[in-house]
């Protein structure tokens, strides 16, 4: 498995072709986008197609399942059977691309469950259980992090999904750490709590987000164009002897070649 891997959103990809080619001709490893709108627009013969061309450039992939307005725990079991299909639905269509790792966003909003986090927590992990039920022998799944200001709820989301599973598939169930979220939505730089965060996520990690901002928003820039401790948190992880795999997400041509520069300068965690 590669140890890292740069985004790349399909619908973009689908209108501006030169970003395939800036991934294939560099033979980077791509965490492929799924959304909604591209997912409308398509069908199985074209993502079989795109597959196609990935597994012919010799490259293995992850892959980022849709999230806009999606609510897995809801309270509304409306919005959580719309949670559920959709997520079936871009399933299918995973598995066209046998990813080595899949991404999908823990979704908690405190502003609504603060009060009742067991519960949605235990409707999260039904949707998701039945979801990863689809798809026998699905790759890992990784909940992000994304406007989560307690990283015991990104934690506990999966520590409840793994409780859901057999006990021989709690294995494939983690956490993908997106450390620009952290940053920036979550307060990190303001609040310096990056060993709380990764205490909390250590048993769970599999996963990183690995982007940079100036902690005002998510500006997605490559490492070394804001102010994420980037030093800090590779110390942090081999402190507690952690390697998980690691996606890439730039915005711009100036921050893909500043991820590429940042996998070269740390070949002991990103080499093999």
């Amino acid at each position: 498995m590669p140890r890292f891997y740069v985004n790349l959103n399909l619908r973009a990809a689908e209108r501006d072709p030169s970003l395939w080619e800036r991934q294939l001709a560099r033979r980077v490893p791509p965490e492929l986008g799924l959304d909604p709108v591209l997912m409308d627009a398509t069908g199985t013969d074209w993502h079989r197609e795109t597959a196609r061309r990935i597994s012919d450039a010799g490259l293995p992939c992850t892959l980022h399942l849709p999230f806009f307005d999606l609510q897995p725990g809801s309270a509304d079991a409306r919005v959580r059977a719309a949670s559920r299909d959709r997520l079936l639905e871009a399933m299918d269509a995973a598995a066209i691309y046998a990813p080595e790792r899949m991404v999908g966003h823990a979704a908690y909003n405190r502003f609504l469950y603060i009060r009742s986090f067991g519960d949605w927590a235990a409707r999260a992990a039904d949707t998701w259980a039945e979801v990863l039920a689809s798809w026998p022998g699905h790759p890992p799944l990784c909940l992000e992090n994304t406007h989560e200001t307690d990283p015991a709820t990104v934690a506990g989301a999966a520590a409840a999904l793994r409780e859901r599973l057999p006990e021989s598939e709690r294995g494939r169930v983690g956490i993908c750490f997106d450390v620009g979220h952290w940053f920036s939505f979550a307060g990190g730089k303001e609040a310096g709590n990056l060993d709380a965060w990764l205490d909390a996520l250590a048993p769970y990690l599999l996963h990183l987000h690995l982007h940079d901002n100036d902690g005002s928003f998510d500006q997605h820039l490559g490492p070394g164009q804001g102010e994420i401790p980037f030093d800090a948190i590779f110390a942090g992880l081999a402190a507690r002897g952690l390697r998980p795999t690691a996606t890439f997400e730039p915005h711009t041509p100036a921050a893909f070649e500043a991820a590429l520069a940042f996998v070269a300068g740390r070949p002991d965690f990103f080499a093999g």
